[in-house]
């Protein structure tokens, strides 16, 4: 079974920054497309990055375009998501996911972090 952690959430001002870990213990077909989302209180779960290793592609949300990226560690397996001018408006839980399908849908993806909680003050 393919496991998923992330790790690196916290609480910071409006302005700081963290960076998010995501480990995925398998790197395969099953997990070549990854991706970060985000439920904040009261509110969908919504994509913030999309990635697929293969080849390469990145999609970023509008929100977070030029605020966040994403990188990858291959030999460590590890997906990184640096946020930096982190607003209040990002404040929720982070979830990281690993499938074979290149998505903005959150069940397009089979592998689930337990998430991740980041809380930006203003």
């Amino acid at each position: 079974q393919v496991q998923v952690e992330e790790s690196g959430g916290g609480s910071v001002q409006a302005g700081g920054s963290l960076r998010l870990s995501c480990v995925v213990s398998e790197y395969s077909y099953r997990t070549y497309c990854m991706g970060w989302f985000r439920q904040a209180p009261g509110k969908e779960r919504e994509g913030v990055v999309r990635i697929d290793t293969r080849r390469g592609d990145t999609t970023y949300a509008d929100s977070v375009k030029g605020r966040f990226t994403v990188s990858r560690d291959n030999a460590k397996n590890t997906l990184y998501l640096q946020m930096n001018s982190l607003k209040p408006e990002d404040t929720a839980i982070y979830y990281c996911a690993a499938g074979s399908i290149y998505s903005w849908v959150d069940r397009a993806y089979s592998y689930w972090g337990q998430g991740t909680q980041v809380t930006v003050s203003s």
